[in-house]
């Protein structure tokens, strides 16, 4: 069975992001969010970028920015994905993919089955939907707070467009929310961190070796849009 990319997200030094390239991430996430411990600054991102180019795929995340930032972003640091983790509207997803010529993926918070209902509007004019765990009430982030979701309302899912599963991952859980939600392409924040915003060298090693034999593990099942997604589709 196909294994899915593996994302670490919020990388902000050489070291950490030289060990998701050896443990073999396929995706690294650098976050433009002034409010994250995360963020990071365009000369800094541009230098991580360069280093990552040709090596892995460069995921630039923003929250709502306005048209400027993401035109600075694009220009400085020239990703291969924008993940939109705001509120940003399937239009807006649009309009920014022709804009910029990148690769969309819209993050969703999930927390019962209509937040699911919610993303088919996204599907034609998104590369990939992320689903994370919805913030806890009065959170100042919306990802990167070490939630999970119930992900039984991921099995069988199939939206016809690539799915990424985040929230509450480290490299304890990840291997069983793989067999569980069905879906191998997952992506990780805290859940590797010695310290709010500090990755680990040792433990993003660890994440990416769990979610492979996650992936490995993975029964397959009915993930066709006669399921759960056709039902959803009705009733949204």
């Amino acid at each position: 069975m196909a294994k899915g990319p593996i994302k670490i997200c919020g990388l902000s030094t050489e070291d950490t992001l030289e060990a998701a390239i050896a443990a073999g991430a396929g995706m690294i996430g650098l976050v433009f969010f002034p409010k994250s411990p995360r963020h990071v600054d365009l000369a800094t991102a541009a230098r991580l970028a360069d280093l990552a180019r040709g090596r892995t795929e460069i995921v630039a995340l923003t929250v709502n920015a306005d048209d400027a930032t993401i035109d600075a972003i694009v220009a400085r640091v020239r990703p291969d994905w924008l993940q939109l983790h705001g509120s940003e509207s399937p239009q807006r997803c649009a309009d920014l993919k022709a804009r910029h010529g990148v690769r969309i993926m819209k993050a969703l918070g999930i927390r019962e089955a209509d937040d699911i209902a919610a993303a088919l509007p996204y599907v034609g004019h998104v590369d990939r939907l992320l689903f994370d765990a919805k913030p806890p009430k009065g959170a100042d982030l919306p990802g990167g707070n070490g939630a999970s979701f119930d992900w039984t309302l991921l099995q069988g899912l199939d939206l016809g467009v690539p799915l990424m599963l985040s929230g509450g991952l480290d490299p304890r859980t990840v291997a069983d929310a793989i067999r569980i939600g069905g879906i191998a392409d997952v992506d990780v924040s805290s859940g590797v961190e010695r310290a709010r915003g500090e990755k680990d060298e040792d433990l993003i090693h660890a994440f990416v070796a769990a979610a492979r034999q996650g992936a490995t593990d993975r029964p397959a099942g009915d993930r066709s849009l006669s399921g759960r997604a056709a039902q959803q589709g009705r009733t949204a």
